[in-house]
């Protein structure tokens, strides 16, 4: 990777809204253009809002679709990441994240894990995505994982083993239970979260959360990006819009490698070879170690 500045857009997207979610977008992009920002990340589904049910439909993108496109020549600026719906060419409609760089979609990482507890229902509208990829880059090598995505930590390994530097969770999470220190018991959890993935992967952790009301429910904000050894760099303030600036440099993903080198010492091979056996043995058999 090479040095940057990262901004993150803790914004208010309106339930159901394109126009309007797409203007707010063009005037977060020139107010990190005035401050150099080089990657802007916007929240998940930053264009649409979060509790569409039968909305879903209506609001989504293709990848060919005039609101992206837009966002596209803007990329020519700065490169961004935006939260969508995308319609695929069989009509099926993902949770999805597009990186855009230099005037084009770079990639499009759709959320894998699509929860369906509590307040949650996305599989009931939304199909589950089924890769977790690393990708390259003007910037470094980065990874998406969507809200959700996180909360496993298969997915954050993945990433960081296909070779992520830079693993960026845009999200839309609606504050649940009393917090002691912040204004929501899982805002505490995340921070937790996210703290230690930087530690344990050896990784930047940027965690990008919008803030507003939708359904009753109160979105929290409190973005915040982590160096690889678990550190914060910058926390966005709670409940409020915000664009949070800060710069990344690739001497403190060294120094995190040189000092705990976890990622180097990872034995794949083992891995692999005992979840096979974990599938096996759900599936029916015996699990018996020979």
């Amino acid at each position: 990777m090479r040095c940057f500045r990262l901004g993150l857009a803790q914004i208010a997207p309106t339930l159901g809204d394109l126009e309007k979610n797409f203007a707010l977008h063009e005037r977060t992009v020139q107010e990190a253009i005035d401050q150099s920002v080089n990657l802007l990340v916007f929240p998940e589904l930053s264009l649409t809002g979060y509790f569409l049910r039968d909305q879903v439909p209506a609001v989504a993108l293709q990848s060919n679709s005039a609101a992206l496109q837009a966002l596209c020549e803007l990329s020519h600026r700065l490169s961004m990441i935006v939260g969508f719906v995308e319609e695929t060419p069989d009509h099926r409609f993902h949770n999805a994240a597009a990186y855009l760089e230099g005037g084009a979609i770079r990639y499009v990482h759709r959320k894998v894990y699509l929860p369906t507890y509590g307040i949650f229902d996305e599989q009931r509208d939304l199909a589950a995505g089924g890769t977790i990829r690393a990708f390259d880059t003007g910037l470094g090598r980065i990874a998406l994982l969507i809200c959700e995505d996180l909360w496993h930590p298969a997915a954050a390994a993945l990433a960081a083993w296909d070779g992520a530097e830079i693993l960026i969770c845009p999200s839309a999470s609606p504050g649940r239970g009393t917090g002691d220190t912040g204004p929501f018991q899982n805002a505490a959890t995340w921070e937790r979260m996210i703290r230690t993935y930087g530690d344990l992967f050896t990784c930047f952790i940027v965690y990008a959360n919008r803030v507003g009301y939708e359904d009753g429910a109160c979105f929290w904000g409190g973005s915040e990006v982590v160096d690889p050894l678990g550190k914060t760099l910058a926390k966005a303030r709670y409940l409020e819009e915000q664009l949070l600036v800060t710069d990344l440099a690739p001497g403190s993903l060294r120094r995190a490698r040189v000092t705990n080198p976890l990622l180097r010492d990872e034995r794949l091979e083992l891995t692999l070879q005992e979840l096979q056996r974990i599938i096996r043995t759900r599936a029916g058999g015996s699990g018996r170690q020979d």
